[in-house]
């Protein structure tokens, strides 16, 4: 396995790949797509800061990439949706980080209280610039955070310590969370005009982009702060000079910008009363080593044991859970392949988990299944976009856990329909992965293995024909499951120890009273 590094990734988390025998690239941001594109051709993974953006482009020449690995939160500059539909994981750390962003963003609401940036900047430029820099105590102030998740908690959590009135609005939680908590929720435009200080702590996304419109920010209360350590474009940066320029607002700090690096001539760099620092929140050698090892881990385990933690497109899978559906894994790719073998452009796909499944996570073992049988077909399918490549392919795809086993302490059973065929399969784990009926006949054999699938006339002396037919090709017959269906036709699985080629099986399709015959 390789992993290509940009961004400064802490050492620590490298070097836990290197010891789990992992190939360690290490690279300076890539900001171009065409160089990241190519860089990325032999790579199973890549871990990225925010620096290095990773758009659709860069995804189309990376054959191999199996994760993205964000060294911090925000995904907005990953194009997840596109690593998804080429069946790429995207994983993130928000843990590590949480202490260092809280903290950035109470030591701008403490700059901005106090003009730490202007009075250091008068000092060092000779002055005793005390005239205009009377500052406010945050005891007793009003705090209005916007997004109450680890992060928002944890500068809500601080700010009471410190005696500031804390109220909140997340876009996330449901209105039935209100009041559930320590800090009590309000509506957004009811939490901007109670509020002598808002800070923000939400992801960028399509309806948080610019949440902070001009409209918004005026509906703030006279003279109040705003603080954005979140992610660059929740604040329309155009409407919030005209707003401190005007005095509607006393002040703002920004850690995070639409544009990333702030350009030169930004005009936000030149205005006396917003306070700029270069996206440090995470920028703490605590985050940093956290982020990294956390990552690391996460990848590690995704690809040694099909541990999903911290994905933000797959859903989680603790390694205890993964290690309950490991042993069916094989059996679920196998029976995909099955699947695909006997109905070649399904419509339908039914998925049952029976008997004693209480314990068994079924979410990885369907996208599994789901991704084994479309993955035969075309495009590259896997775990991760699996059921929106079956959506987009017309396969409607049915869970059901529970009931009757069949005898097995664990069934599984799926049907699969398409062009007028249907066909069944039941398998279990008993002494290993076997099916264990087809097509509702009792007849058992490995699906890993050379099987020869009969449907022959129900009458005597079939299987001396068969086998002599084999045995003339100099196939030897591992074993031979033979169930009656009851029409007067029997269904039989063979098991051989080599493929037969071509004239081989059209031989053995044409043999008297062999009605069809499938090699999978």
């Amino acid at each position: 396995m390789k992993v290509l590094a940009c961004d400064g990734i802490h050492e620590d988390g490298l070097a836990l790949f290197r010891a789990a025998g992992w190939d360690v690239a290490v690279s300076d941001p890539l900001k171009d797509p065409d160089q990241l594109a190519s860089a990325l051709g032999g790579v199973d993974a890549v871990l990225v800061r925010s620096a290095t953006k990773v758009p659709a482009e860069a995804l189309a020449g990376a054959p191999h990439l199996k994760v993205i690995g964000r060294a911090g939160a925000g995904v907005d500059t990953i194009d997840v949706d596109a690593a998804t539909a080429r069946g790429i994981a995207v994983m993130n750390a928000p843990d590590g980080n949480t202490l260092a962003a809280a903290e950035h963003a109470l030591s701008l609401l403490f700059a901005l209280a106090r003009h730490v940036p202007r009075a250091d900047a008068g000092m060092k430029a000779g002055g005793w610039p005390k005239a205009g820099l009377t500052g406010f105590e945050l005891e007793g102030k009003k705090l209005g955070v916007i997004g109450l998740g680890r992060i928002g908690g944890t500068v809500a959590r601080k700010a009471q310590g410190i005696g500031m009135e804390v109220a909140a609005h997340d876009p996330f939680l449901p209105p039935a969370a209100a009041g559930k908590g320590s800090v009590p929720l309000k509506p957004l435009d009811e939490l901007l005009a109670w509020a002598d200080i808002v800070t923000l702590h939400i992801p960028r996304t399509k309806e948080t982009t610019n949440l902070l419109s001009e409209a918004r920010m005026r509906a703030m209360k006279p003279g109040a702060c705003l603080v954005n350590a979140a992610r660059g474009g929740l604040v329309d940066e155009a409407a919030l000079l005209r707003l401190l320029d005007e005095g509607h607002l006393a002040g703002a700090a920004l850690d995070t910008f639409a544009t990333e690096p702030l350009p030169a001539d930004s005009p936000l760099r030149a205005h006396p009363r917003l306070i700029l620092t270069p996206h440090l929140g995470a920028s703490t050698s605590e985050a940093q080593q956290a982020v990294s090892t956390i990552l690391a881990r996460q990848i590690i385990d995704f690809i040694e044991t099909g541990a999903v933690a911290g994905c933000v497109n797959l859903p989680p899978l603790t390694a205890e859970a993964a290690r309950e559906v490991g042993p069916w894994m094989p059996l679920m790719s196998t029976l995909g392949r099955l699947a695909a073998r006997l109905v070649p452009a399904p419509t339908h796909l039914a998925i049952t988990y029976a008997g004693s499944t209480g314990a068994l996570d079924t979410r990885p073992l369907t996208r599994l299944l789901v991704a084994s049988l479309l993955g035969t077909h075309s495009g590259r399918v896997t775990p991760v976009n699996a059921l929106q490549e079956a959506a987009a392919r017309g396969l409607v795809v049915a869970e059901t856990v529970g009931g009757d086993g069949g005898g097995f302490d664990r069934l599984l059973r799926i049907r699969v329909e398409g062009d007028g065929l249907g066909r069944e399969i039941e398998a279990t784990l008993h002494r290993g992965p076997r099916v264990v009926r087809f097509d509702g006949v009792e007849i058992e054999f490995d699906p890993q293995a050379h099987v020869l699938l009969l449907r022959n006339e129900d009458r005597p002396g079939m299987i001396g024909t068969v086998g002599t037919q084999l045995g003339a090709a100099g196939i030897n017959i591992v074993n031979f499951a033979l169930g009656a269906a009851g029409d007067g036709q029997a269904r039989a699985a063979i098991t051989v120890d080599r493929p037969l080629d071509e004239a081989q099986f059209a031989t053995l399709r044409a043999t008297s009273g062999v009605l069809s015959l499938q090699q999978v």
